[in-house]
Order: C-alpha cells, then structure tokens, then sequence
C-alpha cells in the first residue's frame, strides 16, 4: 500500500471540509427549499385588516354616567327651602347625569306631627317646591315626577324611648330625597359590511 506524504493528506483533508457533503447545489437548494417553505407557512397566515379600511369603525367607549342622588332638608323652615337646601340643588343641576337629560324622582317626606292625610299633603308640597327651583334653573318640567310618602318612611325618631318628643329628629324626617336617572344609552345596531349606503332624502 502505498503511504502518502504528509503534505498530501493535509491537502485532502482541507478539501473534505470545504465541500459540504452533495456538493454546493444541493447546500443551495436545501437554502432554497427551507426558505419556500417559510414564505409557505407565511401564506398560511392570515392578513390584517387595516384599521383604515371604510368598513371598520373603530369603537369609542362614552364614559359611563352614573345617578345623582341629594337629599334636601325642610328643618327648620317646614315648606320653604333654605339656603343649603338650594345650594344642594344648584350643585346638583351641574352633574352629569342632570346635564344628559336623566329622568328626576323627587320623593317627600313629613314627620309624624299631625293625622296622615296632612303628612302626606305636606310632603308633597316639599317635592313640590324642589321641583319649582329646579325648573327656575332650567330643568325641563316634564322630566320630574313626584311621590308623596307622608310619614312612612322616617329616617330618624320621631319621639324619644321615653315618649317624649325629638325635635332633631322630626326636622330630619322632613325631608325630600332627589334622584337623577341617566337617560339609556342608544346603540345604533351595526352595518353589515359591504352594505349599500342609505338613500339620502
């Protein structure tokens, strides 16, 4: 057998390492192939919509509005309103829920002073006077409704444990309670994509 010098063997073993095994087409081609078969999967996904295409109408979120609740006290003046009572409603005509047009209920109370009957005129007349301020300050008058409660719903004793009268607690229980309704949120049902426009009067 015939020995090779030891600068040949070196010669042959460069060149083994450069020539990767099937020659350099077939390293080309397996390139090629692995790089079709990524644009492949590529393909398979899915594109984006655009968010600038005429028929996607991005969606705002309107801040969310919620009741108004006050509470107006007939103390010391029983049917008139007074200072703080109409500096509650005044407060009141600037909240959001009042602004957006929401519906008014305005619930009177009396304390227990007197028959049933004149309770429950008397609480009326507070709902009464509350809706008369509110409507000077622009309220629409058809937006308010009222509830004469009379003496039924205290807040406060009316008369101490000892049966002995409670003059604080009967100007609490004199009282008209204000609630503010947002108006329902109208959601106009969504366009079919690729609808026709409507006919313009």
């Amino acid at each position: 057998m015939t020995k090779l010098a030891p600068t040949a063997l070196l010669l042959c073993a460069s060149l083994a390492a450069c020539q990767p095994p099937g020659g350099q087409e077939a390293a080309n081609s397996a390139i090629a192939d692995n790089g079709l078969a990524n644009n492949g999967e590529d393909n398979m996904v899915e594109p984006r919509r655009s968010i600038l295409r005429p028929e996607v109408v991005p969606t705002v979120e309107e801040p969310k509005i919620e009741p108004e609740e006050a509470l107006i006290g007939f103390g010391a003046l029983s049917l008139q309103l007074d200072d703080a009572a109409k500096a509650a409603l005044d407060a009141l005509v600037t909240t959001p829920a009042m602004q957006a047009g929401g519906r008014v209920a305005l619930r009177g109370h009396s304390d227990s002073r007197g028959t049933d009957g004149d309770n429950r005129v008397a609480s009326r007349r507070r709902a009464e006077r509350v809706r008369d301020y509110l409507v000077e300050k622009g309220v629409a008058a058809e937006r308010i409704t009222l509830v004469a409660l009379g003496e039924t719903r205290p807040i406060a004793p009316n008369a101490k444990e000892d049966g002995s009268d409670d003059p604080e607690g009967r100007a609490k229980n004199r009282r008209v309670e204000v609630r503010v309704t947002p108006p329902p949120v109208v959601i106009p049902p969504p366009v079919p994509v690729g609808a026709p426009d409507a006919e313009k009067p």
